[in-house]
C-alpha cells in the first residue's frame, strides 16, 4: 500500500508568515484521511508539498505507490482545453509524454507529408502504444460515459469550459479513481458535484482499497469515508485517530488540554523567576548566595530555551454584513425562457424578500441561468428581467476573476470601493482576510477568494444576490457566517446549491429537472439525474 509522509516541515510565505511550523503527519495503509482545518491554513500548500510542486523551508516529505492529485480548481468558463487535454492532465506522466510526441507529429504531417515525417509519424504512434495510450484511451472512454453520459469519440474535442464544474470535477475523479498509483490527494473533490454525484463519490472513497488524503468541508462526506481526521490550525498540525462522528469532541478535549499545558507552564514559569529574582536580591548582600543565583538563572533560561507548549487554536470570527436595500415587488420575471439545449420554456416570479435555492443535477442550466440574470451573454430564448432597482451581484462557482487577477485584496478594496488603507483592512478583517491582505488573488486559497467575492459583494450593495455554489470552499466558520449574513439580508437572493445543510434555510426551491423541466417544489429535491441528450 502506497503512503504520505511528513517529518518536522515548516513552510514560510514570502511575506514571512510561517504557514507551517514543524509539522509531521503519516497516512498509509489504504486509509482514507481526511485534511481539514479553516481556510487558508495550509491544507491546499500542503497537498502541494507533498506533490512537490512546493519546497519546504525545512522537513521532508515522501511517499511511495505513486501520486495522484484532484486540485483544488480545474477550469473555469474561459477554460479553452478539450476534454482530452483534461483527461490527459491526470494520466502517469509517460502517457502525457507520448500524447504531445503524437500531437508534435500530427501537426509536422498536417503542413509537411514527406517521408521523414511519416516516419516520425509511425514512430510516435508506436511510442503511443508502448507508453500504454490505448489502453489509456479505453480509460477515457468509460469516464465519459459514466461522467457525461456520452462516449469519449463524442466528446472529446468539447471544451473545458462547456463542462458545467461537477462534470469537470467528476470526469477527473473517475480517471484518478481508476488510475494504478496507490495514493490520491484530492483537494475539495466535492465542490461542485451535485448530491447523487457527492453519494457517489462516498461510496467509491469508502470502498476503494488506494490510500487517499481528502481536503473537505462537507461533513456528510467526512462522515461516510473519513477514518482518520488531520487537521491544520494556527500552523500545527494534529490527528484524531477516529472517524468525523467524535472529532468535534477530540478537538474540543485537546483545546482545553493545551490550554491547561499552558497554565501550568506559565505557572511554573512564574515561579522559576520568582526563584531566580529572590535569588538576586539575596546575592546582593550575601556572597555565598552567587551560585544559588547562577543555578537558579540557568534553571530559568533552560526551561525558556525548552518554549511553552502549543497554544489552542483560536476560533474563527467571521463579520458578513450583507445589507441590500428595498427594490420593486418583483425582483426576477421569466416569461418562456429557455436556455438553449439545457431546458424547456419556463415562467418564474420571484419577490422582493425571497430566498430561492435552485437545485438540479449538474449540466442542468443552474449557472447559466444565474449568469443570464448576471447581465452575461448566454444563448438563450424567452425573456428574463430583473424589477425596478433591482442590481444583481453575481458569486462566481469557479472563482474565475480575471479582473481581480495579479491585485491583492486591499488594492482590490480600495479601488473598487475607494476605500482607504484602514477601511479596507478593517472590512478585510471582518471576513478573517487580513493575514492575506496583501497576496495576489490568485495565490489565496479558494475559501479565501470565496469571502473575498462575498465581501465585494456586500460593498457593492447588490438589491440581488446570484450565488453559484456559495459555499463548496468555504469553512464550517464561515459557511455558518454567511448564513447568518443571509438572514440579516433585506434583498432578494437566488442560490445554486448542493449544499444539503445550507439549502435548508432558503423558502423556495427551483428545480431544473434531469428532462429539461422546470418545476418548483415544496421541499429540496436531491434525486433530480441528467438525462443526456444527443451531442
Amino acid at each position: 500500500m502506497g503512503h504520505v509522509e511528513a517529518a518536522h516541515v515548516t513552510f514560510v510565505l514570502p511575506d514571512g508568515r510561517v504557514l507551517l511550523d514543524d509539522v509531521s503527519f503519516r497516512v498509509g495503509d489504504g486509509v482514507v484521511a481526511a485534511l481539514v482545518g479553516p481556510n487558508g491554513a495550509g491544507k491546499s500548500t500542503l497537498i502541494g508539498l507533498v506533490t512537490g510542486d512546493l519546497k519546504p523551508q525545512s522537513g521532508t516529505v515522501s511517499s511511495s505507490g505513486g501520486l495522484a492529485i484532484m486540485r483544488q480548481f480545474i477550469g473555469g468558463i474561459r477554460d479553452d482545453r478539450t476534454v482530452t487535454d483534461l483527461l490527459l492532465s491526470v494520466a502517469p506522466s509517460r502517457v502525457q509524454a507520448a500524447a504531445d510526441r503524437l500531437n508534435a507529429a500530427e501537426l509536422a504531417m498536417m503542413e509537411r507529408d514527406d517521408e521523414p515525417t511519416q516516419l516520425r509519424y509511425a514512430a510516435a504512434l508506436a511510442d503511443w502504444g508502448d507508453a500504454g495510450g490505448y489502453a489509456a484511451e479505453v480509460d477515457f472512454d468509460a469516464c465519459c460515459v459514466a461522467a457525461l453520459g456520452v462516449s469519449y469519440e463524442r466528446c472529446r474535442w468539447r471544451t473545458v469550459a462547456a463542462l458545467s464544474g461537477g462534470e469537470q470535477k467528476r470526469l477527473v475523479l473517475e480517471s484518478l479513481l481508476r488510475g494504478t498509483e496507490e495514493v490520491l490527494l484530492l483537494d475539495e473533490p466535492d465542490n461542485y458535484l451535485d448530491v447523487p454525484g457527492k453519494i457517489w463519490l462516498e461510496q467509491q472513497l469508502a470502498g476503494t482499497i488506494k490510500t487517499v488524503l481528502v481536503v473537505s468541508h462537507d461533513r456528510e462526506l467526512l462522515a461516510a469515508c473519513a477514518e482518520r481526521i488531520v487537521t491544520v490550525e494556527d500552523a500545527h498540525v494534529w490527528i484524531h485517530g477516529g472517524g468525523f462522528a467524535s472529532y468535534a469532541w477530540a478537538r474540543k478535549e485537546r483545546a482545553a488540554r493545551l490550554d491547561e499545558l499552558r497554565r501550568r507552564w506559565d505557572e511554573e514559569h512564574d515561579k522559576l523567576r520568582q526563584l531566580m529574582l529572590m535569588y538576586k536580591q539575596k546575592a546582593s548582600y550575601n556572597a555565598d548566595m552567587a551560585s544559588r543565583y547562577q543555578a537558579a538563572v540557568t534553571r530559568l533560561r533552560k526551561f525558556e530555551e525548552a518554549g511553552p507548549p502549543e497554544l489552542a487554536p483560536r476560533e474563527q470570527n467571521v463579520r458578513m454584513r450583507l445589507r441590500g436595500s428595498r427594490t420593486g415587488k418583483r425582483a426576477v420575471t421569466c416569461s418562456q425562457l429557455e436556455l438553449t439545449g439545457l431546458m424547456r420554456p419556463f415562467d418564474l416570479e420571484v419577490w422582493y424578500g425571497e430566498r430561492v435555492a435552485i437545485l438540479g443535477s449538474n449540466g442542468s442550466g443552474k449557472s447559466h441561468f444565474l449568469r443570464l440574470l448576471a447581465g452575461d451573454q448566454v444563448a438563450h430564448e424567452g425573456v428574463a428581467r430583473l424589477g425596478a432597482r433591482v442590481s444583481a451581484g453575481l458569486f462566481a462557482q469557479t472563482h474565475v476573476r480575471p479582473d481581480l487577477a495579479g491585485r491583492t485584496p486591499v488594492e482590490i478594496l480600495m479601488a473598487e470601493h475607494a476605500l482607504l488603507i484602514n477601511e479596507a483592512m478593517s472590512a478585510l478583517a471582518r471576513y478573517e482576510l487580513t493575514p492575506c491582505g496583501r497576496q495576489p488573488f490568485e495565490t489565496l486559497s479558494g475559501g479565501q477568494q470565496a469571502r473575498l467575492q462575498i465581501l465585494l459583494l456586500e460593498l457593492a450593495g447588490s438589491t440581488l444576490l446570484l450565488l453559484d455554489e456559495p459555499t463548496d470552499n468555504l469553512d464550517l466558520a464561515s459557511a455558518e457566517a454567511l448564513q447568518e449574513g443571509l438572514e440579516s439580508y433585506a434583498g432578494t437572493v437566488l442560490a445554486a446549491t448542493h449544499d444539503r445543510w445550507f439549502a435548508k434555510s432558503f423558502d423556495r426551491f427551483l428545480v431544473f429537472g434531469g428532462d429539461g423541466e422546470v418545476y418548483e417544489s415544496s421541499a429540496p429535491v436531491w434525486d433530480e439525474s441528467r438525462v443526456q441528450r444527443p451531442r
